[in-house]
């Protein structure tokens, strides 16, 4: 398979792509010490988690779940070194899992949790990078997601990472707040404890200008979610 990084992409979009599905990292099938690290910005323990997962993966290159396991670590830990402002440990985080990721679609490209992490990764590297980087990383997160939601319509973190596509897609372009507030709907629709998809919708209507809407999700998603720092200081910035 033909690798989907550094195809071409319209000039127009890169500054919207370049943020593209960064904050927002998939947890399912994460364990409870990568989703407590994450909640927690604790990027000493995400290094660790990493790392590990990385040197496993290394060793097992035919094995899809591993290279999963390796590329969901990394994208946690790009996601949260962009929320403390280290864009250097993002690239270097989000350049390992993106090699994994891609191993993963290799194996198994009917997976949709694959493409959709892949995905992830090369919104995190175009981020981190900016200029240049997004159009070498731009069209890759796009089309992986987007061959994600192809795959799997049902899955709740599908529409929630297509959602965060559209919140920073111009309407122009396809994309938009009132698409991105549909997605978000759906995903919590899908599945109510997924505090994600309130946190999201917080950010949509509050760039809508619909702050007490937007404070009732982020209060949700604490609820939802007690330990997720970015969540507490999304609400924390949202007036009443």
């Amino acid at each position: 398979m033909r690798s989907t990084i550094g195809r071409s992409f319209p000039r127009a979009a890169l500054p919207r792509v370049a943020a593209l599905l960064l904050a927002i990292v998939p947890l399912i099938g994460a364990d409870a010490e990568l989703t407590k690290a994450r909640d927690a910005q604790d990027q000493a323990a995400l290094q660790r988690i990493a790392s590990q997962a990385s040197a496993r993966a290394e060793k097992a290159e035919a094995d899809a779940a591993v290279q999963y396991n390796a590329a969901l670590a990394e994208s946690t830990l790009a996601e949260v070194a962009m929320e403390i402002r280290d864009k250097n440990l993002a690239r270097t985080a989000s350049d390992a899992g993106m090699k994994a990721a891609e191993r993963a679609t290799v194996l198994k490209p009917d997976v949709a949790e694959y493409h959709r992490i892949f995905g992830t990764l090369c919104g995190q590297a175009a981020a981190a990078t900016g200029g240049l980087g997004a159009l070498k990383y731009g069209r890759c997160a796009l089309d992986e997601v987007n061959r994600a939601v192809q795959l799997d319509a049902k899955a709740p973190m599908n529409y929630l990472s297509r959602g965060i596509g559209n919140y920073y897609l111009p309407s122009a372009l396809g994309g938009g707040l009132d698409l991105a507030v549909k997605d978000f709907g759906k995903a919590a629709e899908l599945d109510g404890k997924l505090a994600d998809a309130h946190l999201w919708m917080g950010l949509a209507l509050r760039k809508l200008n619909r702050d007490a809407e937007a404070r009732k999700e982020f209060q949700k998603a604490v609820v939802l979610d007690p330990g997720r720092v970015w969540a507490r200081q999304q609400l924390e910035k949202t007036p009443e």
